[in-house]
């Protein structure tokens, strides 16, 4: 069956280290850290006392106050960072179809700072104060749905939860919204605000965090062999995907062609990938085919690169299986380093990384990487310390999620 080519017009994000897609690119080809001191609560009993925590984040910079008290933070996230693609777009919805526009947001838990404070509140104080807004703000949908009622829209509105391939995974299924027909414009992304007290506690139970207090920036050290677990950070990232010739009729600035998506499962383990990355290795083997394209042609991957012991290495498998010896051609980065990871988010984020990277022709950098790991392969090149000014033509982002759940996003200069 043939599709329609869907490309990206409208780029918005909310994250530690910047709260524009402009503004963050710039940062992280500049080496910079979102990762800091975790101020909102305290963290004093925790063994991991940071994390990429959004400090300056105003939400009545984009909604009234009143509004924004019956948003949990992940929805707040949310809605600023559609605001901000929206506007980039240059959209007005009051000249579009809105049954033939819609909205898919990821989240991979979802409004959990409410949960904590309305739980708080009925041990406290009884059942009759939970807030009469305690399920309009905690459930995962909230997001997608509030994006909708700001502007109207009335076509498909969709929330996927795949930990932290959900983001990708609401970015693909958009794409595929609009390719075969169904839909002309879909806003999408994924938000997360994971950052709570019962958040980090539950990651520390799990041991999969970093546990470098001494000094939280070098904490997120994808693919050097003295890595010892991510950083749990917050923010969404939200694109706007249009129907090529309805973004050409109306003039709008095209950041890039999203070519091709997948989705597979490891059917594994519910917290470990399969040892080789043979999961993620279809994933990617999938997009490929489904963009048309020639594994030759993707000159850049943004890595899902965690951090964590068992998915650097597995991913760097699954990258050599599907480039064979391409893949030492190939420059590989982690912007976790940088950032963090955003869960439910970092997929999101992580394709607006690679549209800026196709725009400005440079590649971010893997900070932190002082001591490449021989087991994930000395020689690939996973862009060290330092930004690369480089064509990018066709970028491939990774996103793996607790479950197994594997997605690719592929994207092209148009």
């Amino acid at each position: 069956m043939s599709k329609r080519r869907v490309v990206i017009t409208g780029l918005g994000c909310v994250t530690a280290l910047a709260e524009s897609a402009e503004g963050l690119f710039d940062a992280l080809c500049e080496g910079k850290s979102g990762i800091s001191a975790i101020e909102s609560f305290d963290v004093s009993a925790y063994p991991v006392k940071f994390g990429g925590e959004v400090k300056s984040f105003d939400i009545t910079q984009y909604i009234d106050h009143r509004e924004s008290k019956r948003m949990d933070r992940f929805t707040q996230f949310a809605v600023a960072a559609a605001t901000q693609a929206v506007n980039d777009s240059g959209l007005d919805f009051s000249k579009e179809d809105v049954f033939r526009t819609g909205v898919i947001v990821g989240t991979g838990i979802g409004g959990i700072k409410e949960i904590e404070e309305q739980h708080k509140r009925l041990l406290e104080k009884g059942p009759r104060k939970v807030s009469p807004f305690c399920v309009p703000k905690l459930m995962g949908n909230a997001a997608c749905g509030n994006i909708a009622i700001r502007y109207g829209l009335r076509g498909p509105n969709i929330c996927i939860v795949s930990a932290c391939a959900s983001g990708s995974h609401a970015i693909g299924e958009a794409f595929y919204n609009i390719a075969v027909g169904r839909s002309d414009v879909m806003v999408t992304g994924g938000s997360e605000a994971a950052l709570t007290p019962i958040g980090l506690a539950s990651f520390c139970a799990l041991k999969s965090l970093s546990t470098r207090n001494d000094n939280p920036t070098a904490a997120s050290r994808p693919f050097d062999k003295d890595r010892n677990g991510f950083v749990l950070s917050e923010g969404a990232g939200i694109v706007v995907l249009e129907e090529e010739s309805h973004a050409k009729k109306r003039g709008a600035n095209i950041y890039a062609e999203l070519l091709g998506y997948s989705a597979t499962d490891d059917g594994y383990h519910i917290t470990a990938p399969l040892p080789k990355g043979s999961g993620a290795a279809k994933a990617m083997e999938l997009a490929l085919i489904d963009a048309g394209i020639e594994k030759e042609k993707v000159g850049y991957i943004n890595a899902h690169g965690t951090g964590t012991k068992l998915n650097d290495i597995a991913e760097s498998a699954a990258i050599k299986s599907v480039f064979g010896d391409y893949a030492y051609k190939l420059a590989v980065s982690s912007t976790k380093s940088c950032l963090g990871h955003l869960l439910g988010a970092s997929g999101a984020v992580e394709l607006i990384i690679c549209a800026k990277a196709i725009n400005k022709s440079a590649i971010p950098p893997t900070i932190n990487l002082d001591n490449q790991d021989p087991a994930c392969d000395l020689k690939m090149d996973y862009v060290p310390l330092q930004a690369r000014q480089q064509e990018v033509n066709i970028a491939l982002s990774n996103s793996l999620g607790f479950g197994g759940h594997n997605a690719c996003l592929i994207v092209g200069k148009v």
